[in-house]
């Protein structure tokens, strides 16, 4: 910048100054005849006269300065008029001055001396960075850096016990060694998405007052082979030097994941990179006051050499939030909003069951923007409930417009899950039931569990199957025929039958035996896997599922049969109201059939609304029309469950879409 300033000053100087000079004598220009005549009156006291262009200059006897441009070359004989008249005659012969060339000079010295530097610091920066690819791009966190602490970190106490003891070793090392207490090399978050766990890390560093070090897994990984080795042998050689020292490295698993798998054998550089971490965690040079921390939500896919004691010594897991956890986190995320008074965010924590801490925080920023685009002051109750089913069911579709006919089956869709839902024993109650098409349903009916359960009974999966199977069985009972309504309703009740069968030992053909469901490709699990079951066996498994789906379809079937008036009342319902709640339908089904569906009263229309108030902590079961969809536990929903305790304890949502679409609800995978 001051190379550029100079250079301008000096263009300026340049254009400038000689203009100044040469105005700085004023003189009257005469013509050259009247210059002649004034010499012969004797009027011309001096004259200069240039040998190089010929100008005159000097003074008359009246004190007037002149200029004249004379003859060039000068004509002798005017000269010796000049003298015999009087005229004091001086001659100067005058150069072009040296100045504009040098200044000329030194603008394209400067110039390419500007250029020279610039390349020169653009080379420098670029060969600094080639030599720094192995540099680690960790960042330390210092003592002096602003802190989070646990204070900030909602619920998840039993968490924070857990890594606070590192945090304890690290402060207070004596209190640990006296006893011989050796501090776990590693600890590893792992939890589902969204539920706090680069948080807790984030707490670590505020809380342990020792050097905290945070790297993400995918910046080992570069296009230059070696690089992710030299990125880890340079963060370990820092950590080293800072020891006692926390190292946190996020997304674990994408550097982790288990070595030699895949099509291809594998991948080398990333392999290369995970040898040289569980060299630098446990190998012949030990490493003493280093704490390593890591988060991954796929544990089940890193190698295990990473897992075992030594490396990763203790494993705590993060849930999703349960009540208790919810209502503090809820209060956390509401602290910076303006809130009713009405608003009870008890209730709110009792009716988002299976939400993590980012589906809460996700629910009332939904609830902020639902009170400015109705134009209040502050998020009221309603709000909430606007956001909840936002989250749950997707965005209203106010634009889609459906037929008549098209109204009516929806409704007697949603009426036949609503029913059985409500008939059967087991079946998790119904909380709501809706026709106006949301996200990619048509038609939604919300179950909403009365408690927590963990482990599911054979009768209440099969209920399940039933209460999925209203929709069809509607259809086929009130028109003769079937749609393309009950897509999703399939798929979900095949895969739970097939679970039933393959993985529970809830088949007596089967008898005890179990198969798991079928891994990755990508991971190398069952590229070569052949089934380890015969023939014979396959053709038993699928004569079982399709004896479950048919026995429970026609279970099913009568249960409608002989709650049809219900089914109508129901349908009527949606079609006059499009939305009426699980008390409604209970109230519906059972003045239709006379007398109280359920004698003991425990599923009554009283008991359905106080229940969906006051007893609600288990995820929602969404049912709906038009190509179901099931929605996973995340934020309520996932109709089932990958692992042995059978369908996840969540609202479950099979919510109708277009016909030939199918899409999970936003974030889950059916």
């Amino acid at each position: 910048m001051w190379v550029i300033g100079l250079i301008v000053l000096l263009v300026l100087a340049f254009a400038v100054v000689p203009g100044l000079v040469s105005n700085h004598t004023k003189r009257t220009e005469l013509g050259f005849s009247k210059f002649s005549s004034d010499v012969s009156a004797k009027q011309v006291k001096t004259a200069v006269v240039d040998n190089t262009t010929g100008v005159i200059t000097g003074q008359l006897r009246n004190g007037v300065n002149y200029t004249v441009n004379g003859p060039n070359p000068v004509d002798n004989s005017f000269d010796k008029t000049m003298l015999k008249d009087g005229v004091v005659v001086n001659y100067v012969t005058t150069g072009q001055s040296l100045w504009p060339t040098i200044i000329q000079g030194l603008i394209f010295v400067l110039l390419f001396v500007g250029i020279f530097v610039w390349f020169y610091r653009r080379s420098q920066g670029q060969m600094s960075s080639v030599m720094s690819i192995g540099k680690s791009k960790a960042r330390l966190y210092s003592t002096e850096r602003p802190k989070t602490t646990f204070a900030d970190v909602a619920g998840y106490p039993g968490v924070k016990q857990e890594i606070k003891e590192v945090v304890d070793f690290l402060k207070y090392p004596s209190r640990f060694k006296e006893i011989g207490a050796r501090i776990p090399r590693g600890i590893l978050l792992v939890g589902p998405p969204g539920t706090g766990k680069t948080l807790l890390a984030r707490a670590v560093a505020g809380e342990a007052g020792v050097p905290f070090m945070s790297v993400t897994g995918s910046d080992f990984m570069e296009m230059f082979v070696g690089v992710g080795a030299s990125r880890v042998r340079d963060m370990f050689q820092t950590a080293r030097k800072e020891a006692p020292a926390i190292v946190f490295v996020d997304e674990v698993d994408s550097i982790g994941r288990k070595r030699g798998a895949g099509i291809g054998g594998g991948h080398d550089e990333r392999e290369q990179t995970l040898n040289q971490m569980l060299s630098e965690m446990d190998g012949f040079d030990a490493t003493e006051g280093i704490v390593m921390m890591a988060a991954t939500n796929r544990p089940d896919i890193l190698d295990p050499a990473l897992l075992r004691p030594g490396r990763f010594d203790r494993q705590i897991v993060v849930p999703l939030p349960d009540l208790d956890e919810r209502l503090p986190i809820l209060q956390v995320h509401c602290q910076d909003k303006r809130v009713d008074d009405d608003v009870d965010l008890a209730l709110i924590a009792r009716g988002t069951p299976g939400m993590s801490g980012a589906d809460l925080a996700n629910l009332v920023n939904e609830a902020a923007l639902h009170a400015v685009r109705r134009g209040a002051n502050a998020i009221a109750m309603e709000d909430f409930d606007a956001a909840r089913d936002r989250v749950l069911m997707g965005q209203r579709r106010e634009g889609t417009v459906l037929s008549d006919e098209e109204k009516e089956r929806v409704a007697y869709h949603e009426g036949g899950h609503a029913v059985l839902a409500y008939v059967l024993e087991n079946a998790d109650p119904v909380h709501k039931v809706t026709i106006l098409p949301s996200g990619m349903a048509l038609g939604v009916t919300q179950q909403l569990p009365l408690e927590g359960r963990h482990i599911h009974s054979k009768e209440g999966i099969e209920e399940a199957i039933v209460v999925r199977m209203g929709g069809r069985v509607a259809e086929m009972l009130v028109y003769g025929d079937l749609s393309t309504g009950a897509s999703n309703d399939l798929v979900g009740n095949t895969e739970l039958a097939r679970k039933m069968v393959r993985e529970w030992g809830m088949s007596e053909r089967i008898g005890p035996m179990a198969w798991g469901s079928q891994g990755m490709v990508f991971l190398g699990e069952d590229l070569m896997h052949s089934r380890d079951y015969s023939e014979n066996m396959s053709g038993i498994i699928d004569e079982e599922v399709d004896r479950i789906l048919r026995e429970q379809e026609a279970r099913a079937f009568d249960l409608l049969s002989k709650h049809r008036e219900g089914l109508n009342a129901v349908a009527a319902a949606l079609l006059e109201k499009e939305t009426i709640s699980g008390a409604d339908v209970a109230r519906l089904v059972d003045e239709a059939y006379g007398r109280p569906v359920h004698e003991n009263g425990k599923r009554s229309a009283v008991a359905q609304l106080d229940g969906a108030i006051d007893a609600l902590d288990a995820p929602a079961t969404l049912n709906g029309s038009s190509e179901d969809i099931s929605v996973g536990q995340g934020n309520g929903s996932s109709h089932t469950s990958d692992s042995p305790e059978g369908p996840e304890d969540g609202p479950v949502a099979t919510a109708g879409s277009q016909p030939g679409s199918t899409r999970p609800a936003p974030g889950h995978s059916s």
